[in-house]
């Protein structure tokens, strides 16, 4: 039995893949930037001295991503931290295909809204190549956790790896697929 498309995927293959050709002028379809996959990240350096809080951090990464995620372990000795090399600190899932999309639509429909403050993302947070990365300081601002479950603020990073080439590009296809980027200082100032 076949699966729905996510509708973000079904927006970006019928509207929004058209709207990056006629504004790029991309000649072979191979060259349209795309969302490859999606990361998220959580580092728990109180892990060292409580094994229970990464535990919380890896059960709050599976209700969110919806599917396990990987232990991250350190990679070197620091003493001052008390960290051996090997101890896990954190944990890490990778999304692709529909779960990364329905993610995304969740991320930027249900969750950035939440976000005390919010006044959108910064558009800086780009790596020069059209992948942009991200952070939540509280993993309670997404609905699918229990606030009496997860207790203590844990934060996360979020990256989106896309094929786009330049910054502009990759703002562009985020734009496009809904990323509430903030409006410069500079033009807010005029207006």
């Amino acid at each position: 039995m076949a699966q729905d498309k996510p509708r973000l995927q079904v927006a970006y293959e019928e509207k929004i893949r058209p709207a990056l050709v006629e504004r790029f002028g991309y000649t072979n379809p191979f060259q349209v930037p795309q969302l490859e996959k999606i990361t998220l990240n959580m580092g728990v350096g109180d892990a060292v001295s409580d094994k229970k809080v990464l535990d919380l951090a890896f059960d709050a990464l599976t209700e969110i991503a919806g599917q396990r995620p990987v232990q991250t372990k350190a990679r070197n000795s620091i003493a001052t931290f008390r960290l051996r090399e090997g101890m896990p600190i954190g944990c890490m899932v990778t999304l692709r295909r529909q779960r990364m999309y329905e993610f995304l639509d969740r991320l930027v429909s249900i969750v950035l809204p939440r976000v005390r403050d919010f006044r959108g993302v910064s558009g800086k947070a780009f790596d020069g190549r059209g992948n942009y990365s991200m952070g939540l300081s509280e993993q309670l601002v997404f609905p699918e956790l229990n606030p009496d479950k997860f207790t203590k603020p844990q934060g996360m990073n979020i990256s989106m790896v896309t094929t786009a080439r330049t910054n502009e590009e990759g703002r562009v296809l985020l734009e496009f697929l809904g990323m509430p980027f903030r409006q410069d200082a500079k033009k807010s100032d005029v207006a």
